[in-house]
């Protein structure tokens, strides 16, 4: 397979694909090369008849820290053009994985803040650890989950999603479970063991069939549209010009409290 920068990517003889994050260091944290690979590792996945379930996780302690900060301020200081480019990056890169016509099951093995939660709510199936912590986390930055919010709220719904969505308050995996976000929230050791749980019932099914029924609960479910997609644009390129957003980020490379902060 293709050598990746910022993923690692093996295939056992099922035809079961890992994709693994694998910026342990930034805590698997999303910068431009890692959301380029991931759209395009989407795009040849799809395209690739042996691969029959796609499981998605993170290299050490956590799943994935969402956006990369240093990548987002670099945002805040390109020209209009650029932030609406790298934004576009982001939610197209989303919308791949969310109809990827294979099953895509997230192995969480750690904790997942803002664009890490959006990661989780376009596989089909994700089961996490039990003692993990998950939050959208942005308006701490005065940012707004923008490009993952049409996958969270279809995830989630409306009414649970309003709980989580702007308060960037952390929850665990019983709560995730609660909220949608997991199917399953297990202890470290069960881990593996519910992952293949879910990866085993589709090595019997028929992989079109699978495609198609995948393909129908998206059309029936609400296909997240383009005009849809052109919003979480633009008001992410929105909230990335706001002085709010210039403080946050600021505040958070200080390790200062932003100015709201009580």
């Amino acid at each position: 397979m293709t050598r990746f920068e910022t993923l690692e990517v093996a295939r056992d003889g099922r035809g079961v694909v890992t994709v693994t994050l694998a910026r342990p260091d930034k805590h698997n944290a999303m910068n431009a090369a890692m959301i380029a690979e991931l759209h395009g590792l989407a795009r040849s996945l799809a395209a690739d008849a042996a691969v029959r379930v796609v499981v998605l996780t993170g290299a050490g302690r956590s799943f994935c820290a969402g956006g990369d900060l240093g990548w987002m301020r670099a945002q805040m200081a390109a020209d209009p053009d650029t932030r609406s480019r790298e934004a576009r990056s982001l939610a197209q890169m989303l919308g791949a994985w969310n109809t990827l016509p294979k099953p895509v099951i997230g192995r969480i093995q750690g904790q997942a803040f803002g664009g890490g939660v959006g990661l989780m709510a376009v596989c089909d199936v994700a089961v996490g650890v039990q003692d993990a912590r998950f939050g959208l986390t942005e308006t701490r930055l005065g940012l707004i989950p923008a490009t993952i919010g049409p996958y969270v709220v279809a995830r989630m719904g409306q009414a649970c999603a309003r709980r989580v969505f702007m308060s960037a308050r952390l929850f665990d995996g019983a709560e995730a479970v609660r909220l949608g976000l997991l199917a399953r929230a297990v202890p470290e050791a069960e881990l593996d063991a519910a992952v293949e749980a879910e990866v085993a019932p589709y090595l019997a099914v028929a992989p079109g069939a699978v495609a198609a029924a995948k393909a129908l609960t998206l059309e029936l479910g609400g296909t997240v549209t383009e005009a849809q997609i052109d919003a979480t644009v633009a008001a992410l390129r929105e909230r990335w010009e706001s002085d709010e957003a210039a403080e946050g980020i600021a505040a958070f490379f200080d390790k200062r409290k932003a100015r709201w902060a009580s």
